[in-house]
């Protein structure tokens, strides 16, 4: 079992694909591409940490649409776009402990802890250091549209620390 990570899907939202400047031909294209490098890493008995905005609020379809076409067992934290009656996570944030570190996880950046992971900014950086916090953007604008690892998340602190440019 791999414990994945990630953020800001927004299926079903066309402006995103403006706002952020994705790669997609139309919104059926960006929702096809989201859902197939989604299940190109994440298989059946992986668990995905989705740190919010999974589906746009206002989009037709629903929660239930696109979660039934992904693999893994999804634990949502609600971002700004997940308040729709059928996104039943009651989750805000939440700490998990992994490599022995405590990474705290929220939709939006906040460096509550030494190590913490959000989405909500898309593609406007990937790490950012506040004093000794760091914050690392897991968003699908940052990663080429797929989930990540905790082992990505370490190594692209690491490249960081050491000053390396890393391709986006």
């Amino acid at each position: 079992m791999t414990y994945w990570l990630t953020a800001d899907h927004h299926f079903d939202h066309f402006n995103i694909i403006q706002y952020c400047g994705r790669p997609f031909k139309s919104l059926e294209h960006m929702n096809q591409e989201l859902i197939r490098r989604w299940n190109e890493r994440v298989k059946e008995g992986d668990t995905v940490y989705h740190l919010g905005d999974i589906v746009f609020n206002k989009a037709e379809r629903g929660y239930d649409y696109f979660a039934d076409q992904l693999n893994g067992k999804i634990i949502l934290i609600k971002g700004n776009h997940d308040d729709r009656a059928d996104v039943r996570s009651i989750l805000t944030s939440c700490t998990i402990n992994y490599f022995g570190i405590d990474w705290y996880c929220q939709h939006q950046p906040e460096a509550k802890f030494s190590y913490n992971l959000c989405g909500h900014v898309h593609e406007k950086w990937r790490v950012k250091r506040i004093g000794s916090k760091v914050i690392v953007n897991v968003g699908v604008d940052q990663w080429d549209f797929y989930p990540i690892t905790f082992e990505d998340v370490l190594r692209v602190i690491e490249e960081t620390k050491r000053g390396e440019k890393y391709e986006r």
